[in-house]
């Protein structure tokens, strides 16, 4: 099955979408260092680095592919913004429906912040569902928690998807996994012994927890860390330094609590290791923390793609 993926980001949900054996017939994304990171682990990806909204003029080139995903920007629905929603000028949710309805695909994946489920935002809800129903769609949204599907992290996002309404009784959302991710220290050991810390394995044992929700921040965010101070402060009950970003893992005669890496964090947000991300440290930290973690895509995704396949069987007989 092929894939056509809005706002591509630093790849988190391509990455899902290949585990579900999507094909990208194109990533759509307009920051150049989350461009230059696609290109640089998936050379033969199609990356377009391009506007949304300028995009879609073009989006017929791809019409009848099986799926249209994509990360739309979050801060018009964030608590941590204004949440103005539809008013806000990146809110592209309606840019996505224009190219839905030109693409007309059988199945669409939309990722977004929990305050989506806001009841600030229940008649925007409406609409949307409304407006993906005069094209043949039915829709649904689940809150999901990506440490139910292996994510050593506590990050709730909405998933948003909708099938042509042939598919949809087919459709079933992922069960969650029946056992814990693994901690913070299991998760980084390796990485934080690296350059032969001798702390390492007693600070392992210490952060015995997931991690809480990584956060990218916007544009106009002075630097890297960890997020507001309560994020701070649980960072620090797992030995963890949250105020930057570290270059390297400790030396071995390092003492106190260590910084994560750019590297780190990726394996946390449930990156393959060895992904590399572009860019300066504040881009490269940025493109992880708005990511959307590649094993709750994956998971996703396959239900989308049963849901298509199993139709196609029964048509078949």
């Amino acid at each position: 099955m092929h894939s056509l993926e809005l706002c591509a980001g630093a790849g988190g949900q391509a990455l899902g979408l290949e585990q579900a054996e999507f094909k990208h017939e194109a990533l759509v994304e307009l920051d150049h260092n989350c461009c230059d990171t696609l290109r640089l682990n998936r050379p033969e990806w199609n990356v377009l680095e391009d506007d949304l909204r300028l995009f879609k003029e073009r989006a017929a080139a791809f019409a009848g592919v099986d799926l249209v995903a994509g990360g739309l920007p979050c801060p018009p629905f964030s608590v941590a913004g204004k949440q103005l929603g539809e008013l806000d000028e990146r809110n592209l949710f309606p840019d996505a429906l224009d190219i839905i309805d030109v693409v007309r695909p059988k199945a669409v994946m939309i990722e977004n912040v929990r305050g989506f489920l806001g009841a600030v935002f229940e008649d925007y809800r409406l609409y949307l569902r409304g407006q993906l129903k005069k094209l043949g769609y039915e829709v649904d949204w689940r809150l999901l928690n990506a440490s139910d599907f292996g994510v050593s992290q506590l990050r709730p996002r909405v998933v948003i998807v909708a099938t042509q309404t042939k598919y949809w009784s087919s459709f079933e959302w992922p069960e969650v996994n029946k056992v814990n991710p693994v901690t913070v220290g299991e998760k980084l050991f390796n990485l934080m012994a690296a350059n032969g810390w001798r702390g390492a394995r007693q600070w392992s044992e210490r952060a015995n927890d997931i991690a809480p929700t990584i956060v990218g921040g916007s544009k106009k965010h002075g630097g890297p860390d960890l997020g507001p101070t309560r994020a701070k402060k649980a960072w620090a009950s797992l030995g963890v330094n949250g105020m930057t970003i570290a270059e390297e893992a400790p030396d071995s005669t390092f003492v106190g609590m260590p910084r994560l890496t750019v590297e780190m964090v990726g394996l946390l947000q449930g990156f393959p290791e060895g992904w590399q991300f572009s860019g300066r440290k504040t881009a490269a930290y940025r493109q992880v923390g708005n990511a959307f973690p590649p094993p709750v895509a994956a998971a996703v995704a396959k239900q989308v793609r049963k849901a298509i396949t199993a139709k196609q069987v029964q048509a078949a007989a």
